[in-house]
């Protein structure tokens, strides 16, 4: 039986955050007024929302860009479906979304332009009591999720963990009730990976799963699973981390059994990317790949000259997304558990910033 956690009235108040009250330190930066650092133009208090996913990153690399550019960024961490819904509404500068805009949704909106911030995985983690190393499969996780495996000592569970003493308890699914880039992440790994999920069930931001607990964001997701015995969740990969939660090694398509680390992400970007840099990398065929990795994103609009922007907002918004590519940024993606992006990704967004323009005229030279 599925069960709900009551949702709050989040997009509505998020509206309010993300346009709303900065700190006292933020505002007295933003004051400061012209200032060499970014060119002698005046300070600007940007706005994003969106994926929870790339939070603990955003954190560091927001406060980071305050320091050395004079520029501040408030960011409300509402899912990635709620993000691009504030873009779409024109209500921010830029969406995070670990989710690439679908064909569908790009027509619904003006020419945008994505640009990948670093890499990450989304992992299963779980609350088994004495079981420190878990292995799982594609097709057992789709199996769990869809209510076929309700026992943690189900014999499909028992022969891929011999010598672990599974017990003979109910198993909790804890998904996401909010609509979700790492939902997205999560049900694109399943449908490569089980024919059954794909049919039945598919990919999305939200999906609508047969059993377990919804919880909100991926902090929600994390603190129902440490708190619930038996449970498993897919959270990204900083929130298992943090909470000092365990996590499962999981089988890739080579039939390694593959921990995220750096190393495992990165290799799991080792193929072509498009030029537009909307790409999915979960179930890699690369050695040694973890199989639930993927890129997240900043969305903005292409011509920037809308809901009143002024055009030094506009620089200040590509100001910042050329600090996440920046070498000294992306530097700081392991230290918070994530991977730097590729190469190519960072040469392939420098190229699509410089088609951004503000009434026509392209903003970076």
């Amino acid at each position: 039986m599925k069960k709900e956690i009551k949702k709050s009235s989040a997009y509505l108040v998020m509206r309010v955050m993300v346009m709303g009250v900065i700190s006292a330190v933020m505002m007295a930066m933003a004051s400061c007024g012209s200032s060499e650092k970014n060119g002698g133009r005046e300070a600007q208090e940007l706005s994003g929302a969106g994926a929870t996913f790339p939070l603990p990153f955003y954190n560091v690399v927001f406060e980071k860009f305050a320091e050395v550019n004079g520029d501040v960024v408030a960011y409300g961490g509402i899912g990635s479906g709620g993000g691009v819904r504030n873009l779409r509404d024109k209500i921010v500068d830029f969406a995070g979304s670990d989710a690439f805009l679908s064909e569908k949704e790009m027509s619904e909106m003006a020419e945008v332009v994505h640009v990948p911030t670093c890499m990450g995985a989304v992992v299963l983690a779980y609350n088994i009591d004495g079981v420190e190393d878990l292995k799982l499969s594609g097709e057992v996780i789709a199996q769990i999720f869809a209510g076929e495996i309700t026992m943690w000592n189900d014999e499909r569970l028992v022969a891929l963990n011999p010598g672990v003493e599974l017990p003979a308890e109910m198993i909790m699914p804890v998904f996401r009730s909010d609509g979700s880039g790492t939902t997205f992440v999560f049900t694109d790994y399943l449908t490569k990976v089980s024919k059954m999920w794909a049919e039945k069930y598919g990919r999305g931001k939200s999906v609508d799963f047969a059993v377990g607990q919804a919880a909100k964001g991926n902090p929600g997701v994390a603190g129902v699973i440490k708190q619930t015995k038996n449970a498993i969740g897919y959270v990204g990969s900083e929130y298992a981390f943090a909470q000092k939660i365990a996590y499962a090694t999981i089988e890739n398509q080579k039939g390694e059994f593959v921990k995220p680390t750096a190393e495992s992400i990165s290799a799991a970007a080792s193929g072509e990317m498009p030029a537009d840099t909307r790409c999915s990398i979960t179930n890699s065929d690369a050695k040694g790949a973890y199989p639930i990795a993927t890129f997240t994103w900043m969305i903005i609009y292409k011509e920037q000259n809308y809901s009143g922007r002024g055009k030094e907002q506009a620089e200040a918004t590509l100001d910042l997304l050329k600090y996440v590519l920046s070498d000294e940024v992306q530097a700081l993606a392991t230290e918070v558990h994530y991977a730097p992006l590729p190469e190519k990704a960072k040469e392939l967004s420098m190229m699509n910033l410089k088609s951004v323009t503000y009434d026509g005229v392209a903003i970076m030279e």
